[in-house]
């Protein structure tokens, strides 16, 4: 199984031409899409802040390839997980030098095997996330960043995972910054609540890179964001033939 660290070679991703991301899309704004509920709700506006480079047919593209589902685990189920994870992660430092320079102030693991309680909120959100037929990445990968921890700009690689990066975001609301890879003056900050659920494709998958703001520029909108420590929980497909 390739590590959770290469899911993250900023320069294999890359080296990938267009014409390859193209064809590796998938239309999710389709009548089949299982988004379709969640589309229709038009509920960006509360959770995506755009810069003014993004005209109104590109806002509305953005909306339907980037989504986040609040509260999609009560407090119940986040103590239930966290109660799970405590022990492996405890054992673990936190790390200031990743090996690319892409992430400062974490500690990970991947999991295969989650009690029965838990399986039910993974699997639940592979459901939601991923068509039935998705060909899952087995283990699932368990992201703790301390409180000054922070993610730098990235493209996850199109060679270890698929099209579709579907995340839980636990014990810290925080704020997600996607930029175009090509024009810098198109940006989105993404609020990501605790306890909320995002889900990345299309364009904001392969054509933006996307970070985590540390705790002094977590602000959405003017609000300051109060981030702490954030655990994140990372559901990916396989990488598409």
């Amino acid at each position: 199984m390739v590590s959770v660290m290469i899911l993250r070679a900023i320069s294999l991703s890359k080296s990938l031409s267009s014409s390859c991301r193209i064809c590796c899309r998938r239309n999710i704004s389709s009548a089949e899409s299982k988004y379709a509920v969640l589309i229709q709700n038009d509920q960006w506006h509360k959770y995506l802040s755009f810069s003014d480079g993004f005209d109104k047919e590109s806002r509305l593209q953005f909306s339907r390839d980037l989504l986040v589902v609040n509260n999609f685990v009560t407090d119940g189920e986040e103590k239930s997980l966290m109660e799970e994870l405590t022990p492996v992660l405890k054992k673990m430092h936190y790390e200031f030098d990743h090996w690319d320079d892409a992430i400062h102030g974490y500690r990970e693991t991947e999991r295969l095997n989650w009690n029965p309680n838990n399986m039910k909120i993974i699997d639940r959100v592979r459901k939601i996330a991923f068509p039935s037929e998705t060909s899952h990445i087995p283990l699932v990968h368990v992201l703790d960043l301390a409180e000054k921890g922070f993610i730098k700009p990235h493209i996850d690689s199109v060679r270890f995972c698929g099209d579709i990066i579907a995340g839980l975001s636990l014990l810290s609301s925080s704020i997600m910054r996607l930029v175009h890879e090509n024009e810098k003056s198109k940006y989105v900050d993404v609020l990501l609540q605790r306890r909320s659920l995002y889900i990345m494709t299309g364009t904001a998958r392969y054509d933006f890179t996307h970070e985590l703001l540390d705790k002094e520029r977590s602000i959405f909108k003017n609000d300051r964001v109060e981030r702490g420590r954030r655990l994140s929980i990372i559901c990916r497909n396989a990488p598409l033939k």
